[in-house]
């Protein structure tokens, strides 16, 4: 996982106008002009505009037109010139001191080099009642398919089952395609250019199944088993342990909030900001206590669930989970998918791998392989194959969150798709 901080670039669009130094590296064109102070966008702005090889900084608006003719305020272009790889290393050889007075000296300019007028700014995301009622629903449905399951019996309670799974799934689907959870919406109009695809869908479901089926089938197949299939109870020959899983469901409507909540504050800070550092120090706090005020929400909910069902209170395990599945949720809104699903892969063939190499055990000459889930499930129980597998994802998956939606890039409002 030492590699994710380079898995994910999200982008912005960038002008395809020609480039009039005759050079397709606007650097270049600079080192040609010889060394020179900083200088304020406004004196910039003032000043008669360079020509030629001699105006890098015009090359360099050229060959990000629409980002500096679409742009509200300067942070808005450096968020863009941040997303491309443009550092302050790289602004001072256009004679600036960092990004943001780079990027202050372009929108000043943008005026007088182009005739595109300048939109309105874009407004803080508001809370509509039809995502609100959408995030609750995934909650609601589960429990009722609980509810069902336990007052069915044989093979009614196999079809509750089924139902309650495919509603609950069609909820969730909903829940996760509108309102802060989403990619597409009214305040994300498309997916960012640029941004690689991953398919998170299928390991989300074995990690939640895992939750719920997994550690009644590891303890018996480690005793020989399983003799039965699950009858759907927690008292049975194979047992379910449902808290967790009504708890996540519960969890959709407090992760679309805190959601909702980080993408407002950080779109204040980003007005208000006045660097791109300024503004990465004014949003690890707010990260951290967005994450932290799930991680809350989602042991309550844990603790009414095994109240209501009454079962054991699995906190490692549930927030485990329930924190590696925010993070990936999270990282994907903002554009960053690559990491999400790579990590909800890996969480999920480890534990798929930790079943397998128990049955596996079962063949001649390789009883070696239950060795290592044996003794963790002996030390510690059979929840700690899961809680580990997604306690260590989480924590690699927060070290990247932290990393990339401290990035002004990452909060700037995207173009929309065409």
């Amino acid at each position: 996982m030492s590699g994710l901080g380079e898995l994910d670039r999200p982008g912005t669009p960038t002008g395809a106008g020609p480039d009039r130094t005759g050079s397709g590296n606007p650097e270049s064109a600079f080192d040609s002009a010889g060394p020179g102070k900083p200088e304020s966008g406004v004196d910039r702005a003032a000043s008669t505009p360079r020509r030629g090889a001699a105006d890098p900084v015009k090359a360099l608006m050229h060959r990000h037109r629409e980002l500096c003719e679409r742009a509200v305020d300067p942070l808005e272009i450096a968020a863009g010139l941040e997303a491309h790889g443009i550092t302050d290393r790289t602004a001072a050889r256009f004679r600036h001191r960092d990004v943001f007075s780079l990027a202050e000296e372009m929108y000043a300019r943008v005026s007088r080099d182009g005739d595109t007028p300048r939109p309105t700014p874009a407004a803080a995301p508001r809370v509509h009642a039809d995502w609100v009622l959408l995030t609750l629903l995934p909650g609601a449905l589960c429990a009722a398919a609980i509810a069902a399951v336990h007052l069915t019996h044989g093979r009614s309670r196999l079809f509750a089952a089924a139902a309650g799974a495919l509603a609950v799934a069609l909820a969730l689907h909903a829940a996760l395609h509108r309102g802060p959870l989403s990619r597409t919406g009214t305040d994300r109009p498309g997916p960012r250019p640029g941004a690689a695809s991953g398919r998170t869908t299928p390991w989300t479901v074995w990690l939640v199944a895992y939750s719920l089926l997994g550690n009644g089938l590891l303890d018996h197949a480690l005793a020989g088993g399983p003799d039965t299939l699950p009858t759907g109870t927690a008292d049975g020959p194979w047992p379910l342990t449902a808290a967790p899983v009504l708890a996540l469901a519960l969890a959709c409507a407090p992760a679309a909030w805190t959601a909702h909540l980080l993408t407002a504050r950080a779109r204040r800070k980003l007005a208000a900001s006045r660097g791109l550092e300024d503004f990465a120090a004014a949003v690890r706090p707010l990260l951290a206590g967005t994450f932290v005020l799930f991680l809350c929400a989602l042991a309550a909910l844990l603790t009414l669930s095994s109240a209501v069902l009454g079962e054991p209170v699995a906190y490692p395990q549930a927030l485990a989970l329930g924190a590696l599945l925010f993070l990936a949720r999270l990282l994907t809104t903002h554009g960053f998918t690559y990491a999400p699903a790579a990590v909800l892969t890996a969480a999920a063939t480890v534990e798929a791998a930790a079943l397998a190499t128990v049955f596996a055990s079962r063949l001649p000459g390789f009883g070696f392989l239950v060795t290592p889930v044996e003794t963790l499930v002996t030390t510690w129980g059979a929840d700690s194959v899961p809680t580990l597998t997604c306690g260590a994802a989480a924590l690699a998956l927060l070290v990247h969150t932290t990393r990339k939606l401290t990035r002004a890039s990452a909060h700037a409002p995207p173009e929309p798709a065409r």
